[in-house]
């Protein structure tokens, strides 16, 4: 199971190596905050955009177009200071780019008694 789980890792990071160098902004945060909802298993996600903007690399006022772009398309809905809340996740999903489903798919794959959240 350790091995599998390695795997795993390795795979993931791998996998948003590569994402950070060919996809948006908009496409990594919205797979960066379905991850972090996968982790903390709420739709509420205690986090502000100075934050995502450091795990993202980009700036904080991208972070705020970004996730008024997101808003707008009924994806995050607007919560408390500091505090994100995801209105639709399968809409999410499907504005992130494949890395999300990818690198899911690949931890069921090689760990199937983890239960997968989301």
């Amino acid at each position: 199971m350790v091995i599998r789980y390695h795997q795993a890792l390795a795979i993931q990071v791998q996998q948003t190596t590569a994402c950070n160098a060919l996809h948006s902004a908009e496409q990594r945060c919205c797979r960066w905050l379905l991850v972090t909802r996968d982790r903390v298993g709420s739709d509420d996600i205690k986090l502000t955009h100075e934050f995502l903007a450091v795990m993202l690399g980009v700036r904080r006022p991208t972070v705020t177009i970004i996730a008024g772009t997101l808003e707008k398309a009924g994806l995050l809905s607007n919560g408390q200071r500091g505090i994100i809340n995801i209105a639709d996740r399968k809409g999410l999903e499907k504005a992130s780019c494949e890395c999300y489903s990818s690198v899911k798919a690949n931890f069921a794959r090689l760990l199937p008694e983890i239960p997968a959240t989301g």
